[in-house]
């Protein structure tokens, strides 16, 4: 099963990338989520890695501010994302809600002023940093909605009308049930509940705990979203099924492949080390699972890019690389789970470096093209025949990772131009594409057939 990948006149791009998708096990095109986002993947910032259970208005602003004035928003890092926690959450009962059984913003965190909530007005200051503005929901209906039969807005309907018995997902607070959607109030209970999100300025809506189960309730956000007249990313979370990949990419702009990149193993429930090697490790085999379903309009998401703070990451310097390079290849989400307070300039750099972004942001995802116990290797075709490949070390020590143009799929030429996109070393070769890479390390090369001589560059220092 493969992607049907062709060039484009520019002038038409945007129209053919909306309606072309991925082909399904039988032959058939699956259509593309038309809200006319993700066309490239997301790149942003989320509260849950690093802020976790304790997003305020005055924490968010600041990351916002960060996110600005460290120059990642001019290299397309725009979007801020409230993860878990924005709501109250008085116990297991579930969520509280408003009269039209709608989570409730905690007033204590997140407070109201101008008359307006407390979300909408974090939300305002973060799009007047020329920023965009990301929220968090589950699937269901809280169990205090369903106590206290509130309104279904503009029916004559309430909760009870359309609540089950099923418990539906809320990783932390709990208390939410499962909605019949053939009951009559139903959709509009979600239509509501997204209109209230619109009218906040929400940009960007993650629902969590979703899967092949909640398709009722992912189809049901999907169109509420559309019909509020406001262009609003869908991503969808987590370990989503790759038998439903046709869906996934029918109804979000992306869905996460596989569970949290966070490690959870911090002293005293601290947020660091924020990941670990085997954490990324372990997406290796994600990305080459899941390259056939990627594409413009929807795109795998590998989880939080947890490079910025230094040790703190919870990863060497070799392996922040690696991350990148390996959720670039596969045009990934670039969604940074760190403290932008605080960055390390070396991360900064890593995270600004516009050659390996540009991998990103072109929209396609990679190949594995070879595995061995201690290495592999990733590789792409870009519209100008050039071939992005990563020659990525999996093991504990240095090793030489190689494959060739032939394997690459270049045409034969007199020689190939290798440019190392961290780097920035030009080399030439003959065919035989190499390098030698330090342990969990990788090489990122760009690769062009060259009728012409390559004289090796010196690398930046």
């Amino acid at each position: 099963m493969r992607r049907r990948i062709r060039a484009v006149p520019a002038a038409f791009g945007v129209a053919l990338l909306l309606v072309t998708g991925i082909l399904t096990s039988d032959g058939q095109s699956a259509r593309a989520y038309g809200n006319g986002l993700g066309l490239k993947p997301a790149l942003g910032w989320s509260s849950w890695s690093f802020v976790r259970r304790d997003p305020t208005a005055r924490t968010i602003e600041a990351q916002a501010k960060a996110l600005k004035d460290s120059g990642l928003a001019k290299n397309g890092f725009v979007y801020v994302n409230v993860d878990d926690f924005w709501y109250e959450c008085p116990g297991s009962r579930g969520p509280d809600v408003d009269r039209y059984g709608r989570w409730v913003t905690d007033p204590v965190k997140f407070p109201a002023a101008r008359g307006e909530n407390g979300i909408q007005v974090v939300a305002d200051h973060v799009h007047s940093l020329g920023l965009k503005f990301g929220l968090y929901v589950t699937p269901g209906i809280s169990r205090q909605a369903v106590r206290r039969n509130t309104e279904i807005r503009g029916t004559p309907y309430h909760a009870r009308d359309i609540a089950t018995a099923a418990k539906e997902k809320n990783y932390n607070c709990g208390g939410m049930v499962g909605i019949d959607y053939a009951k009559p109030g139903a959709q509009a209970f979600i239509d509501s509940w997204a209109g209230q999100f619109a009218g906040w300025g929400v940009d960007y809506l993650k629902i969590d705990g979703v899967g092949t189960r909640d398709e009722q309730d992912i189809r049901a956000w999907s169109d509420a979203l559309r019909h509020t007249g406001r262009p609003i990313h869908l991503e969808l979370s987590n370990s989503l099924g790759i038998d439903g990949a046709a869906t996934w990419a029918e109804l979000s702009n992306g869905w996460r492949t596989g569970g949290d990149i966070e490690c959870y193993c911090g002293p005293d429930d601290s947020s660091y080390p924020l990941t670990t090697w085997d954490k990324v490790a372990s997406r290796f085999g994600q990305v080459a699972a899941w390259a056939p379903y990627g594409g413009p309009g929807g795109h795998n998401d590998y989880d939080s890019l947890e490079i910025g703070n230094g040790d703190h990451d919870g990863l060497t310097p070799d392996e922040r690389r690696t991350q990148l390079s390996l959720w670039s290849l596969a045009a990934s989400p670039l969604v940074l789970g760190t403290d932008l307070t605080h960055l390390a300039p070396a991360d900064l750099a890593l995270l600004t470096n516009t050659d390996v972004l540009a991998v990103d942001q072109d929209g396609i995802d990679a190949e594995r093209m070879s595995e061995d116990a201690d290495s592999q290797v990733f590789a792409k075709t870009e519209p100008n025949g050039d071939v992005v490949v990563g020659l990525f070390n999996t093991g504990a020590t240095a090793r030489e990772v190689a494959t060739s143009a032939a394997a690459l799929g270049l045409p034969s030429a007199r020689g190939y131009a290798l440019r190392d996109l961290w780097s920035h070393r030009l080399t030439g070769s003959p065919g035989r594409i190499a390098a030698d890479v330090p342990p969990h390390g990788v090489v990122l090369y760009r690769v062009q057939a060259t009728d012409h001589v390559v004289r090796d560059t010196a690398p930046d220092d």
